[in-house]
Parts: C-alpha cells; structure tokens; sequence
C-alpha cells in the first residue's frame, strides 16, 4: 500500500505547476512541511516490515529528493518572472514614445553663446521684471522718450516705475554697477514690448546684447568682433555693412547688415533684392551711460550691440512667421530635429 502511494506520487512530481510565489508556498505546505504527505509517508514508513524497510525507504528518499528538485526549479522560475514584472513600467504608454528636440530659438541663442564666448565674453543673467532706472534712465533714455509710454510698454500696475523689461540692456546696467572694469559680457534673456502680435511682430520676444568696456576700446575692436561673428553664424564668405543710426546708450551708433545668406548678396524677394538684410544694432556707450552706472567715461570706453533671437532663426531657417515660435505645434518643432 505504501509503495503504491510512493510511486503515485513519483508520478505527480513532474506535473507539478506553480505561477507565483502563493502557488509555490501552497506546494511546500502540501508536499514539504512537517503537515506535508512526505512527512505523514515517514510516519507510515515505521510500520514497515524489516524485509521491506531498504526498499521501501530507497524509494522514499527518491520520492523526497525529487520534491525538493521540483520545488527548487519553480523556486527558480517564479523568481525569474517576478524579477521581469518588477522592471516592467505599468505607468508608461503602450505606443513608443518619439525623441523630442531643442526649441528652434534655444538651439540658435546657443549658438550665438557660444560664439562670444570663444571671443571671451561671459554670460550675465538679469530679472524680467525691471525698474525704470535700469531699463531706461541708466541707459540715457529722455524722461519724455517714446519707449517710457504705456503703448510701447508693459507697466506694472500701481508701480508706475516697474516695468518688464523692454531690452536685455538692464542687465548691462546691472553689471556695470557692481563689476569693476575691464567688462566683456553678453546678456541673453526674453524682453516684452506692448505691440500687437503679427507674423512680424510679437509682444515678447527674446535677445541678446553684449557689451565691452575697457580702456583704449575703438569702434575698429567692435566691428572686428561683429565681423567674426557673422562669419561663424553665417558662413565664411558673408560681409557686412555698418549704417549710421541712433539709440540713446550709444554714440556713434549703427545698424549691421549681413550679405543676403539666401542668394549670396545677389538680390532676391528675401533681400527685397538689395543684397543685405539687417541683423544688429551696435555701437560705442555714450558716456552718459558709463558715468551713470558709476564707471568713469573719461578713462574709459566701450561697445555694445544687440540682435533678436529670431530675427537670426528667420535667417538661418526662413521662418517667416513669429507666431510660430510659441504657439508649441510640435509638427514645427519636429523641423528642427537635425539642427538640434
């Protein structure tokens, strides 16, 4: 009877299943513990004729060798399976999930970074939220200038001094404040302006100005600098061009025009078939500007310019719409993927 149970068992060994871990303690508890069938055999086993004790037993410890070997292998294959639910993401999504890509403006204004910076300008942040005196009065702007009006700027309500920013040139104002000369930064940042939003025009955009200040500095130094620059963003064969012009924190001043990047210089509907295309403001700091900010104009000199973020995208990409750039349509953006 004994050996009949033994061999039924034997028989059973090799179907035995278990999915988890619950599954995997219910057979251990049946078949292994001190509960189990292969202990309640043992207590049969005593009553075993001598004669048949070595045979009987033999078969017995084949019957418990052969748990053990089964338990151990399901042991193994339920950990296996755990261990792949654990490094399954349940939160992730059941489609791929595309690369994304650099912002088509992030992607040029570090590139303009990181021109300057191999021509040895360091990067200076500043707040958006600005007042008067940074944004307009330390950068010689007339009490009765046009840009102090609520039409061309944002004012904070009831704080008629604060103001968001118009130009990255308060950062400048900032620098020159607490920093002794020689100076040599750039400021990128966004800046607003109370203008209706078009495909040409928008009520932020985004800058970078620079700035150099110290002794003995010449607009020769400046128009080198820009000439380097052109070249580096737009290509080696690009010329430019320096038009007289006027801004309040500069004297003399100057718009630059590049050589048209689309046709070479040659005149097409980009260029309005001139040849140039405009890019940057520039000039040598008023004086006025250096003392105000409590640098002494009689020592020394300085440059500095300024250019729109994407007025330079539009000439790299030909983007020509500004609207674009913040409306966040990702088949746009998608545009960009090789630039990045």
């Amino acid at each position: 009877m004994l050996t009949e149970k033994i061999e039924s068992l034997l028989g059973e060994v090799a179907g035995l299943q278990a999915a988890d871990e619950k599954e995997l303690e219910s057979l251990r508890l049946k078949y292994l513990s001190k509960k189990g069938i292969v202990n309640e055999l043992m207590g049969e086993f005593r009553n075993v004729a001598p004669e048949q004790k070595r045979e009987i037993g033999m078969k017995l410890n084949t019957l418990k060798t052969a748990l053990q070997d089964k338990f151990n292998e399901l042991k193994q294959a339920v950990a296996v399976k755990e261990d792949d639910h654990a490094s399954l993401d349940l939160t992730r999504t059941p489609y791929p999930t595309p690369l994304g890509t650099r912002h088509p403006l992030s992607i040029v204004k570090n590139e303009i970074i990181d021109i300057f910076s191999r021509l040895g300008f360091s990067m200076a942040d500043g707040p958006e939220v600005e007042d008067d005196w940074h944004v307009f009065s330390s950068m010689n702007f007339a009490e009765d200038h046009p840009a102090r009006d609520m039409q061309d700027t944002f004012f904070v309500e009831q704080h008629p001094d604060i103001v968001l920013r118009t130009h990255t040139s308060s950062v400048q104002s900032r620098v020159m404040e607490h920093a002794e000369p020689p100076i040599r930064v750039i400021c990128p940042g966004r800046v607003y302006r109370n203008e209706a939003i078009s495909a040409r025009a928008h009520c932020f955009f985004h800058q970078v100005e620079g700035l150099y200040i110290d002794k003995d500095v010449s607009f020769t130094d400046l128009k080198q600098v820009l000439l380097t620059f052109a070249r580096e963003m737009f290509g080696a064969d690009t010329k430019i061009r320096l038009r007289p012009s006027y801004f309040p924190f500069t004297e003399p001043s100057a718009e630059m025009d590049i050589s048209c990047n689309i046709c070479g210089g040659k005149g097409c509907s980009f260029c309005k078939h001139t040849g140039w295309v405009e890019i940057l403001g520039c000039g040598m700091v008023d004086p006025n500007v250096l003392d105000a900010n409590g640098i002494d104009s009689k020592v020394y000199k300085g440059y500095a310019f300024g250019m729109g973020v994407e007025r330079i995208t539009n000439l790299k990409y030909q983007v020509k719409d500004l609207r674009l750039f913040s409306e966040n349509d990702v088949r746009f953006l998608d545009e960009f993927m090789a630039a990045n």
